[in-house]
């Protein structure tokens, strides 16, 4: 479950993000409705709740897009992004 400070076991959930087939820090379920977290897609300043910058190595953590056993689950957002 995502604590009140936007982390999820210790692991900020904002930042350089780094999308994974195998060994991630956290399994990712997207859906439409009901989400753990709102995630906004942004280029830069990946700097509060729920913004997400992808990257292709060097993220502040990874993630595994899944369809079921998910540690969260993600609804991407144009705005407003963070903890519902």
């Amino acid at each position: 479950m995502i604590n009140g400070d936007c982390t999820f076991n210790g692991i900020k959930l904002y930042g350089k993000v780094e999308v994974v087939d195998s060994f991630p820090d956290i399994r990712v379920e997207i859906v439409d409705a009901f989400p753990d977290l709102k995630v906004q897609k942004v280029d830069s300043f990946a700097d509060s709740c729920g913004k997400w910058q992808i990257v292709d190595s060097f993220g502040d953590f990874k993630v595994q897009f899944v369809e079921s056993f998910a540690d969260i689950k993600v609804e991407f957002v144009d705005s407003f992004p963070g903890i519902p």
